[in-house]
């Protein structure tokens, strides 16, 4: 089986580059394609699942992974399975039966940092000067609830920790988090949604 990773831009591609393998294991490759945001991603998407539907093989999947920002997640979820079945492409939500879904559309509340907060331990092993108590801590005990930007909660913990003075690389960060996140440890629900949804397809 092979996947195809639609994601919003570099960091996240990153990210997914460090902790995919130890989620799909060695035998299933993937490539990971990134865009300039999540205006481009969304612009682009129709025409690329039009383009994967007429060639896809029958053992490939595509990922849409996408950041919910501050829009309405049952709005967003929407947009992207409409996507999808205009493209004609069947999705983990559309599939009946044993019919074998083609896209799986995930969001990340509110945006794809909230899973490095998800794993305190990988963050505390990327920069040991983190505390291993953030995740105990108000407002860091439900990852997805964070409120106010959760790049901008994690550029003031690592700067809290004497990391990044002069600013905070976002790619760079999420690869060396990434690096150590383990997919059965994560505390953010979003995360758990796309690493089930990732291993329902591998079953499928």
């Amino acid at each position: 089986m092979h996947f195809e990773f639609l994601v919003e831009e570099p960091s996240a591609e990153a990210a997914l580059s460090e902790f995919l393998p130890r989620l799909v294991g060695p035998d299933i490759s993937f490539q990971i394609h990134p865009h300039q945001g999540k205006k481009d991603l969304l612009q682009s998407l129709p025409g690329k699942l039009k383009g994967y539907a007429r060639w896809l093989p029958h053992d490939w999947r595509v990922v849409v992974l996408i950041d919910l920002d501050r829009d309405d997640c049952k709005e967003v979820k929407a947009n992207l399975e409409r996507i999808a079945r205009d493209a004609s492409l069947t999705t983990r939500a559309s599939a009946k039966g044993t019919e074998s879904p083609q896209v799986l559309n995930r969001i990340a509340i509110e945006e794809l940092e909230v899973w490095f907060f998800g794993d305190v331990e990988a963050l505390c092993a990327a920069y040991p000067g983190v505390p291993a108590t953030l995740g105990a801590k108000r407002g860091y005990r439900d990852p997805d609830q964070i409120k106010g930007g959760t790049w901008e909660r994690l550029r003031q913990v690592l700067q809290n920790a004497g990391y990044f003075k002069s600013g905070l690389g976002k790619i760079a960060a999420a690869r060396e988090i990434a690096k150590h996140m383990q997919p059965d440890r994560n505390r953010s629900t979003s995360f758990r949604v796309f690493r089930d949804g990732i291993r329902a397809l591998l079953a499928s």
